[in-house]
């Protein structure tokens, strides 16, 4: 029986290491699975999957707009397990082979950011948590007063970001910070 199980949350959160987590319990148990990750997010390891903390797993690194080049893959593969970081980057379609990959029994596990460093709805996110089976949402610790973070703060030199700059900006401790929700900021320009 298929299974899909969603893990979501702010940056620093722990996403990555969960998924991480999960997929090492996987090998553990001797089943076979396959990690995929969209080669537009190319920190830390072009390769792998890595936390934050130095944690990480070999990954398929694929087009994020191209769905097919996953499904090829998992042909030749079959494994029992799938897994996607940073789901929020792949696109629309995206939801659709997750759904044939739980339809034909395989348990699915898909990481990434629920929001967007404005707060809106980032990428496929909120219908892949619609569908799952299961859903983690984690926090990690506000940057500013050390309380539980659940947004995403863009900082651009130094400043916050405003609601009127690109979407999707790669980047890190360098980039951005957690913040809860009486920190984050957002300029008004």
């Amino acid at each position: 029986m298929g299974y899909l199980e969603v893990i979501c949350g702010s940056m620093f959160s722990g996403k990555s290491e969960e998924l991480i987590r999960r997929v090492k319990r996987v090998i553990i148990a001797r089943k076979s699975v396959a990690v995929f990750k969209p080669a537009i997010d190319n920190r830390y390891d072009k390769n792998s999957v890595f936390s934050h903390d130095g944690r990480s797993v070999e990954a398929h690194v694929v087009d994020h707009l191209n769905p097919l080049a996953i499904e090829d893959i998992l042909r030749q593969e079959d494994p029992d397990v799938v897994a996607f970081d940073e789901a929020q980057f792949f696109g629309p379609d995206i939801v659709g082979v997750i759904d044939r990959l739980v339809a034909a029994g395989k348990r699915v596990i898909v990481a990434g950011l629920d929001m967007d460093f404005a707060r809106r709805p980032f990428g496929s996110m909120p219908v892949l948590m619609a569908m799952a089976d299961e859903v983690t949402k984690l926090k990690a610790i506000c940057a500013v007063c050390g309380e539980p973070a659940t947004f995403n703060q863009r900082l651009i030199n130094g400043r916050p970001a405003s609601k009127k700059d690109p979407v999707i900006v790669i980047g890190g401790k360098d980039s951005y910070e957690a913040r809860c929700r009486h920190c984050h900021e957002l300029e008004e320009n």
